[in-house]
């Protein structure tokens, strides 16, 4: 039983409609839908569910674990483990999981695994992102080695794109020329790449130049676009927003000229005022970093935040305008229903939408709407 007035509201119809957005700008490639890091903080299980009835037949993950819980919520369609198996291969065999190769030590692993039949796989080549993958030089040998072993089966090839929410698409340009060469030695090689892709949400609303930069791609790997968010400002898109994250006030204050609020005096009330105590804090996802910067909507008005963001609770100047305790306070929400958006929360915490989403914390419950 939850006795915390706070809540994060998903709204599943959003997500859904965003999926039906990406697939059209996709333009006949498949959707691997990416549901890693708990759906984006929106929850993997029923994030995965409404993907899947909206046309998804394939998900990704970053881990096995990820993959694992998944499949025990009843998901059955291929999930992709981007981080790689390392050495939790026998769960991702077991669990029917789509392994990721970075190096020849994910192939020995996998080797190893014994499965009855081929274990479909595929192979990332660090194009330039620097972070996964294989090194383009040896990408080649690294594919020929996994068409050769008939313990697995080359089933796609792919790239992650490090700069496309830029307003430059040299760089990512480059990045698919470099893995189109691969697919197309590997093809001369004898080698049949399987599914090639390399499209993140930046690169699939950047349009169609990356698309016509690399024509083999068969499908695109939405992220945060599916939750609503553009990875950039100049990246224009009909995304609807998922998450609205709420609590209530739980106490009200009158505060002096000169009284400080909050954990280390931080704040110090320039007249006075009334300051709302509400139902949230760091553990529940505000950073810290939006003390004194950051604000909410009560009543339809901005209250900016009042003092340092502790644990559990975070305190917000209401001036003199009306409010109650039990009050609804939307700390973000979607701008077209009025509300701040989070990237706008992001902003005055100086982080990424990304981070607050994923940071909203497991002690906060997710209502799902339809």
């Amino acid at each position: 039983m939850d006795d915390r007035p706070t809540a994060a509201t998903v709204h599943l119809g959003a997500i859904r409609a965003n999926c039906a957005e990406l697939a059209r700008r996709a333009a006949g490639r498949e959707l691997i839908a990416v549901v890693k890091a708990d759906a984006y903080g929106h929850g993997a299980p029923p994030v995965a569910r409404a993907l899947v009835a909206a046309g998804c037949r394939r998900l990704a993950v970053a881990t096995v674990a990820e993959g694992v819980a998944l499949r025990a919520a009843g998901i059955r369609a291929e999930l992709l483990v981007l981080g790689g198996v390392h050495d939790a291969a026998d769960e991702a065999l077991e669990a029917g999981l789509t392994p990721v190769i970075h190096h020849h030590g994910d192939l020995e692993r996998l080797r190893k695994g014994g499965a009855a039949a081929a274990i479909p796989v595929h192979v990332e080549v660090d194009t330039g992102m620097r972070r996964m993958g294989v090194d383009p030089e040896e990408a080649l040998p690294l594919l020929l080695a996994v068409a050769r072993e008939p313990a697995l089966r080359l089933a796609g090839v792919y790239t992650h794109f490090a700069r496309a929410d830029e307003p430059d698409p040299a760089p990512s340009l480059e990045q698919a020329a470099r893995l189109r060469e691969i697919v197309a030695r590997a093809r001369e090689a004898g080698v049949d790449p399987g599914l090639v892709h390399c499209a993140n949400s930046a690169a699939i609303l950047l349009g169609d130049a990356l698309a016509a930069a690399l024509p083999e791609a068969g499908a695109v790997r939405p992220g945060i676009a599916l939750y609503g968010v553009r990875p950039a400002p100049h990246l224009a898109a009909a995304l609807q927003p998922a998450m609205t994250l709420r609590t209530r006030v739980v106490q009200l204050r009158v505060a002096r000229a000169g009284e400080a609020v909050g954990y280390n005096a931080l704040y110090r009330a320039q007249r006075r005022t009334r300051i709302a105590t509400l139902a949230i804090g760091y553990a529940d996802g505000v950073p810290i970093a939006a003390s004194g910067r950051g604000s909410v909507l009560i009543r339809g008005r901005r209250c900016p935040l009042a003092g340092r963001v502790s644990m559990d609770f975070v305190g917000v100047d209401a001036g003199d305008g009306p409010i109650e305790i039990g009050d609804e306070a939307i700390l973000f929400g979607p701008a077209d229903q009025g509300l701040l958006p989070v990237e706008e929360a992001a902003a005055a915490a100086g982080t990424m939408a990304y981070e607050m989403l994923v940071r909203v914390g497991p002690r906060v419950p997710r209502v799902y709407a339809d």
